[in-house]
C-alpha cells in the first residue's frame, strides 16, 4: 500500500508531465494552473497534492487514477437544463486547489493519501464504459477537475470520440491559459461561487472572489452550457444583502438565462458547529434571484417542488417538474422548446427526456 509519505517520481506509470509552470529566479517552480502560484522544491507538492515538483519541472501524479466511479442522475451536479433525465458516469480523484472549510466531499477533495485512488482507468476504458452503461455524459466531480486537467481533458476527447459529452464541477479558480485549454474540451459545467463576498473566500476557501467571477464571465464566451450552484451557510454568506448582490452581478454579467442553483448545507469538515440550512433560507434566496430577473433559479438538497420545477419564461407553464432528481412532468420538445407556447429554453437538449430518475449505481472499472 502507498502512502501520502511517498517520494515523487518519473517513473510512476501514473505520473506525467504538464505544461503550466516556470522556474523561478530562486529556483523554485511555480505551477501556474491556478491563482495560488505554489512554488515546489524538488520533490515537494502543492496545496492540491496531485501536482508536485519532480526534477525541473511539475508533474500530475493522478492520471488513470480514481477514488472511485458512479452513474448519477445528471441533475445531481447540478445541471437543470442539460439532457434532462440522463445518467453521467461520474468520477474524482484526489486533492483539491481549494482549502474550503466546510467541504461536503472533504474525504476525497481533502484526501492525502495516494491510497484513496483505489481505481483506474483510461480515457479509453471511460468512454467505453460510458457508452456500455448508457450514459450520455461523464462527469469530473467530487474534488476539482482543474488539478488533475491532464486527465480530465484526455477523458473528454476520449469520449467525444464516441459520442459522449464531458461535464466539470468545478470552482472555475483556474488561471486564464489553462482555462481557455480546459473548458475548450468541455460541453458542459457548474461551477461552484462559494459566496459573494471577498472576506468569505479569504477566510473560508483560502482563494480570491474575482478568479471566479473571470471565470463565469469568460463561460459566458464560449459555447459550453454552464449553471452556477451557491451552497447557502447559516450565517456566512446567507445574508439578504449578499445575496442581492451576487444576483445583481449574475444578471448584469451572465444574463437572466444562467441557471442559478441555491443549495442547502449539512454540518461537515471543519464547520460540524454550524446548523444545517434551512429551507425557508433556500426559499427567499430564490425569491431574490427571481426579484432580479433571473429566470430560472433552482434549490437544492432540499424538498421543495417549486424549487425544482422549470417555468417557461414565454407561457409561464411548468415545462419540467422534478422531485429530487427526478423528472415528473415533461413538457418540452426534443430540442427543448416549449410544448405550449413553442418558446426555445436555453440549454442541451437532445431528444425525449431520460428515465435514470435518482438512481445512484457504483461502478468497478479497475484497481491498482
Amino acid at each position: 500500500m502507498r502512502s501520502s509519505a511517498e517520494a515523487l517520481s518519473d517513473a510512476d506509470p501514473h505520473t506525467v508531465p504538464t505544461r503550466y509552470w516556470h522556474q523561478c529566479a530562486d529556483g523554485r517552480v511555480q505551477c501556474d494552473v491556478c491563482p495560488r502560484a505554489c512554488k515546489l522544491h524538488e520533490g515537494q507538492r502543492g496545496l492540491c497534492f496531485v501536482r508536485g515538483r519532480v526534477g525541473d519541472r511539475v508533474v500530475l501524479t493522478t492520471y488513470g487514477r480514481s477514488s472511485g466511479f458512479c452513474v448519477d442522475p445528471v441533475e445531481k451536479k447540478p445541471l437543470a437544463h442539460f439532457l434532462p433525465g440522463t445518467p453521467v458516469l461520474s468520477f474524482g480523484t484526489a486533492g483539491c486547489n481549494l482549502a474550503c472549510r466546510f467541504c461536503q466531499n472533504w474525504d476525497i477533495s481533502k484526501s492525502r493519501e495516494i491510497d484513496t485512488l483505489s481505481a483506474s482507468a483510461s480515457p479509453e476504458a471511460l468512454a467505453e464504459t460510458a457508452v456500455r452503461l448508457g450514459c450520455r455524459s461523464v462527469a469530473f466531480t467530487y474534488n476539482d477537475p482543474v488539478i488533475f486537467m491532464e486527465y480530465a481533458m484526455d477523458v473528454a476527447d476520449a469520449c467525444r470520440d464516441r459520442g459522449v459529452r464531458a461535464v466539470a464541477v468545478s470552482a472555475g479558480y483556474v488561471n486564464a491559459e489553462p482555462r481557455r485549454e480546459f473548458f475548450g474540451h468541455l460541453d458542459a459545467a457548474n461551477i461552484d461561487l462559494k459566496a459573494f463576498s471577498d472576506a468569505f473566500y479569504q477566510k473560508i476557501t483560502f482563494a480570491q472572489l474575482p478568479a471566479v467571477l473571470e471565470t463565469l464571465e469568460y463561460l459566458r464566451s464560449t459555447d459550453v452550457w454552464f449553471e452556477v450552484t451557491t451552497l447557502l451557510i447559516p450565517g456566512h454568506n446567507d445574508g439578504d444583502a449578499e445575496i442581492a448582490a451576487e444576483c445583481a452581478w449574475f444578471a448584469e454579467h451572465l444574463g437572466p438565462d444562467v441557471p442559478l442553483h441555491f443549495s442547502a448545507f449539512h454540518p461537515d469538515f471543519k464547520m460540524r458547529d454550524v446548523p444545517p440550512t434551512p429551507p425557508e433560507t433556500l426559499r427567499r434566496a430564490r425569491r431574490i434571484a427571481l426579484e432580479h430577473g433571473l429566470r430560472f433559479v433552482y434549490t437544492g438538497n432540499v424538498h421543495d417542488p417549486d424549487g425544482g420545477t422549470t417555468i417557461c419564461p414565454g407561457c409561464s407553464a411548468p415545462v419540467v417538474v422534478r422531485d429530487w432528481y427526478r423528472i415528473e412532468e415533461y413538457r418540452l420538445t426534443d430540442r427543448g422548446a416549449c410544448a405550449r407556447c413553442g418558446y426555445q429554453l436555453p440549454g442541451v437538449y437532445d431528444g425525449p427526456a431520460g428515465t435514470w430518475g435518482a438512481r445512484r449505481l457504483p461502478v468497478l472499472l479497475g484497481s491498482r
